[in-house]
Formats: structure tokens, C-alpha cells, sequence
């Protein structure tokens, strides 16, 4: 499985980017995805996730701002992300699995996107 993340850039402060990851294979329905984010000289750590059935998870710092969804017929996976804050600022990756426990365990998903970069401007 390929997964091809992309959508990043620079916005100001309050403003909102999506964010799109695509996924090769015929089983993508059968995947959950997750976004994971990295800023610089920290830990990569949980931003969302949906599981295949559709039930969704987000770290407190995001919850009510970002929205994770899923195109099962186009293989995507998306992140809105809305009234975005400098500290969103980060590499973002999208991440695959088959099956697992806690969709927040990054140790858990075995395909990763190469990451796009979100930089937000105070």
C-alpha cells in the first residue's frame, strides 16, 4: 500500500486548510487511517483518526477544529482543519493499518505518506 498525502501550506492564523491522502490498493475500505503530525525537535504524535467502520478519534488539541472523513470509493482519506493555530504548525502524515488496538498508537499502523508541511503564521 502507497499512501500519497498532500493539501499543505501556509495560512494565517484562524484560517483553514484540507488536507488529502490517497491510498493505492483494492482494500482501502477495509484500512483505518490515521494523521499523525510532527513539529520540529518534537515527537511524532496523534492528530485523528478513522477506523474502517467510520468511528473517528481526535486528541483533545484538535477536537472541535479538525474533521477527519474518508472516500471509500476514491481510496482518500481527508483532514479539514479549521481555525488553524501556529501550534498546528507541523509535517503531517497519513497512516494505514489493516487491523490493531488503539487507532492512536502510531507504532500501529504499518503504511505512511511521505508528509506534507503545514505552516501557520501568527
Amino acid at each position: 500500500v502507497q499512501l500519497q498525502a498532500s493539501g499543505g501550506g501556509l495560512v494565517q492564523a484562524g484560517g483553514s486548510l484540507r488536507l488529502s491522502c490517497a491510498a493505492s490498493g483494492r482494500i482501502f475500505s477495509s484500512y483505518d487511517m490515521g494523521w499523525f503530525r510532527q513539529a520540529p525537535g518534537k515527537e511524532r504524535e496523534f492528530v485523528t483518526a478513522i477506523r474502517s467502520g467510520s468511528i473517528t478519534y481526535y486528541s483533545d488539541s484538535v477536537k472541535g477544529r479538525f474533521t477527519i472523513s474518508r472516500d471509500n470509493a476514491k481510496n482518500t482519506v481527508y483532514l479539514q482543519m479549521n481555525s488553524l493555530k501556529p501550534e498546528d504548525t507541523a509535517v503531517y502524515y497519513c497512516a494505514g493499518r489493516i487491523h490493531g488496538s488503539s487507532p492512536l498508537n502510531r507504532d500501529s499502523y504499518q503504511y505512511w505518506g511521505q508528509g506534507t508541511l503545514v505552516t501557520v503564521s501568527s
